[in-house]
Parts: C-alpha cells; structure tokens; sequence
C-alpha cells in the first residue's frame, strides 16, 4: 500500500521503492496508470497514490487523453537529488582512480612474469 508524503520533499518521495520503479518505467515515455500497475504487479488504486504523491513534489506530470490520464516523467524535479549527489563525485572519481592504478599493476606485474 502506498503511502502519502509526509512532506513534499523530493527526497522523500523518492524513498520509496515503488516510487523509483514508477519513474524509471517513465523514463521510457508517457504511460496510463493502467500499465504502470499491471508492469509493477500492483493495483491501480496503489499506483495512483504512489503518482499521486510524485505528481506533488513535480517529478510526474499528467495530462488527460479521451478517458485515460497519461503519466510522464518530468526529470527536472530531480534537480534538488542530482545536486546533492553530485556533491560526492569526487569520492568516487578518487575510488575509480584509485582502481585504475591497482589494474594497471597487476597488468604490469603479469607482462613482467
């Protein structure tokens, strides 16, 4: 069961697993509530809350086509997320040079044996 947001905090939306399946399903395109659920082995009535509180917080945009309401990602709302796990890039610049270096001994350690 989905549930609400106890803030309208970005962070906290996106805590929630389902929420994260929602939008990187999203990513593909617009989607009907109907599909997102049947993909998610969810009911609709829970994928709807689940869009409802990422609607809120601006990560989902909808807009109404005949009877059906269509489901799109809007990545700018992730803004405030990339920001701050930007702030932890060179941790793993560090990490990955740091590997490199390891990968180039061993490389040279094999052509010296």
């Amino acid at each position: 069961m989905a549930r609400a947001a106890t803030t309208s905090d970005v962070f906290n939306a996106i805590a929630e697993p389902r929420r994260r399946e929602i939008l990187a399903l999203l990513r593909a395109g617009e989607r009907p509530v109907t599909e997102l659920a049947e993909e998610l082995g969810m009911t609709q009535p829970g994928a709807s809350k689940h869009l409802r509180v990422l609607r809120e917080v601006g990560l989902v945009r909808d807009r109404k086509v005949g009877k059906q309401r269509l489901y799109a990602l809007d990545a700018r709302g992730l803004r405030p997320v990339h920001e701050w796990a930007g702030g932890f890039e060179r941790f793993w610049n560090e990490s990955f040079d740091r590997l490199d270096e390891y990968v180039q001994e061993l490389k040279q350690a094999r052509q010296e044996e």
